[in-house]
Formats: C-alpha cells, sequence, structure tokens
C-alpha cells in the first residue's frame, strides 16, 4: 500500500547502533497530518488525498483557504499537499496520519527544497576542475570556452555560473532507522533535502515497491 506523510526537518545528530557502529541520521517531525480532501477517479479523474501539516493561527489564514478548511470541517494548518495514492478508499476526510505509518527498516524518498546557496561560479555550482594556478596563467576559475566563434551565440544548456540551490529535490532509497510514535519522530539514514525547519515530504520508496512486484 502507497503511503506519505509531510514533515518537519528538525536537523542532524548521530546514534549508535546495536554492533557499536556510528549512524548519522536526519531528525524529522513527522505528522499529525489531517486528511482534508478526498479525491478520486469518479469525481477528479484520479486518486489522492489532500493533508494539512502544522498549526497556524486563524487570523494568518487567508479567505479562500478558510472556506477550504471550513467546507470540509477541519481545522486550518500551515501546510497543505497533495499524495497521489493508488488506493483512498481506507482514508476519510478528518482522519489522521501520524508518523506509525512507517517501520523501522523501511525504506522511503524523501522531497524538499535543496538550501538556496545564492550566485555560485562554474567551478561549485557544476563541480568543474580549475584551471592551471601557475602564475602566468592568469585563468584559473573561469568556465572555459562558451561555443564556437562561428555560432556567435551561447549553445542552450551550456553549464555557467548561476543560482545554486533553492530547487525541488527527491533523495530515492533513503532508510528508516527509528519511529517514535508518541513524539512523532522519525530518524533516516544519511541527509535529506532542505535547511533546519523546512517542510518534506516522506513516500515510501518507488523503487523498492517495484523490486517488491
Amino acid at each position: 500500500m502507497q503511503k506519505g506523510i509531510l514533515g518537519k526537518k528538525l536537523g542532524m545528530t548521530q546514534i549508535f547502533a546495536e554492533d557499536g557502529k556510528i549512524i548519522p541520521v536526519t531528525v524529522v517531525e513527522a505528522g499529525p497530518c489531517v486528511v482534508v480532501q478526498k479525491k478520486t477517479v469518479a469525481t477528479d479523474g484520479y486518486n489522492a488525498v489532500q493533508v494539512g501539516f502544522d498549526t497556524i493561527r486563524e487570523k494568518l489564514v487567508n479567505k479562500p483557504l478558510k472556506g477550504h478548511f471550513a467546507k470540509h470541517q477541519v481545522q486550518p494548518t500551515r501546510y497543505l499537499r497533495e499524495l497521489r495514492l493508488d488506493d483512498v478508499e481506507s482514508l476519510n476526510v478528518g482522519d489522521v496520519i501520524k508518523a506509525d505509518i512507517f517501520a523501522e527498516g523501511e525504506l522511503v524518498d524523501v522531497t524538499g527544497i535543496s538550501r538556496g546557496k545564492g550566485y555560485a561560479g562554474g567551478i561549485k555550482r557544476w563541480n568543474f576542475s580549475r584551471s592551471f594556478m601557475a602564475h602566468g596563467s592568469k585563468y584559473h576559475r573561469g568556465p572555459g570556452s562558451l561555443g564556437q566563434r562561428a555560432w556567435a551565440r551561447v549553445p542552450k544548456g551550456r553549464k555557467l555560473p548561476g543560482r545554486l540551490g533553492g530547487e525541488r529535490v527527491t533523495v530515492q532509497g533513503l532508510r528508516i532507522v527509528k519511529v517514535d510514535p508518541e513524539k512523532n519522530i522519525i530518524l533516516i539514514k544519511g541527509a535529506v533535502p532542505g535547511a533546519k525547519g523546512s517542510l518534506i515530504t516522506i513516500r515510501d520508496s518507488v523503487k523498492a515497491a517495484k523490486k517488491a512486484r
């Protein structure tokens, strides 16, 4: 069964495994998420659920969203995201999704907005190799040739300096190390995209599901 949950990245730490090895983990506050709206093939052409996460003061919610929450009789939330699921029959509006939908050892895909790093040069942005660093070179960290003189233009896709980070990134196949349902905490091995306090989405691994089939 497909499943997913919204969470907040709290930061990174490390824990000790049973054999004494250190495991670097990302701490995520996962849920609780409330089902705000259910979409089906009959009404919308596809199956999905809209879930809300994180409390918010009512005065900070605009009128269209207030009407949306009131229509479905749920409390306003800071974030609203849609999770595409094959089977939505088991979920109803008002149901609460908690961290215990995942278990220790499961593989998940984590999506978030990567940290923005501003304007970066070609070497930092694309991991280029720098030029000769001898004193007579006078060309150390430049982007290199931009194309042919006959073209009189820069070809599309040329890797040049520009804005780095701040993009939607999905890291696949991360393993859940520990789940604490009482505190709504999930520990995920390795790093996940996003800064501390940013919103992330945790779904069951697509590749693991394909292998199981």
